[in-house]
């Protein structure tokens, strides 16, 4: 293996650990130091690949949006099964989902250095942006709905945060049930929203 393929694959071991420390001990408890050490490596190694923990973040935050860009090119699924997993890959971690929320507020008002990764993050949720809008088009109108692009694509945002939220909350956790029958159910109403908005409007 050459150095560039070792700094690539020690980069993706790098962002895979402090994702998962940064989601079991929250913002406080992911330090540098504690990174370093889980990956036996110095912490000087660590900045070769970044800057602060603030651009850490930020890395990680793209590389997520990256997997959901990935995943919008599959032109093999029908919109269903893109709906399907776009929500799963929130619905299934719904802390990563509600952290990173979190993190890229807060970083957008106190991120120091990190204009140039916002501007990269925005541009590939753009890119991805474009996909889904030319797909959400053509499903809305193979259904006849006539709910609007913009408002189906909002909600569908709306009700992925707000299951997420409620997925990772300490009390509601207790009321939930089966959560694999709760993300069926969202996944069902997210499915049912265009479809109703049209018989609402057939019978008025």
């Amino acid at each position: 293996m050459d150095r560039q393929a070792q700094f690539r694959a020690r980069e993706a071991l790098i962002f895979q650990v402090a994702e998962q420390l940064l989601l079991e001990n929250g913002e406080s408890g992911m330090t540098l130091d504690a990174l370093a050490a889980e990956l036996d490596l110095a912490k000087g190694t660590l900045y070769k690949h970044f800057q602060s923990k603030d651009e850490l973040y930020m890395l990680l935050i793209i590389r997520n949006e990256n997997m959901l860009l990935e995943m919008i090119k599959d032109s093999e699924k029908a919109f269903p099964e893109h709906l399907a997993f776009f929500m799963l890959h929130h619905l299934h971690h719904p802390e990563r989902t509600v952290l990173f929320h979190q993190i890229e507020e807060r970083l957008s008002t106190t991120g120091i250095g990190i204009n140039l990764l916002f501007s990269e993050l925005y541009q590939v949720r753009k890119h991805r942006l474009r996909i889904i809008i030319r797909m959400t088009e053509n499903y809305l109108e193979s259904i006849q709905s006539h709910m609007t692009v913009r408002d189906y694509l909002a909600s569908i945002w709306a009700l992925t945060l707000g299951a997420a939220a409620i997925l990772n909350s300490s009390f509601y956790q207790r009321y939930l049930g089966s959560r694999d029958t709760l993300r069926v159910a969202y996944i069902d109403q997210a499915l049912a929203m265009p479809k109703q908005l049209s018989s609402t409007e057939q019978f008025a």
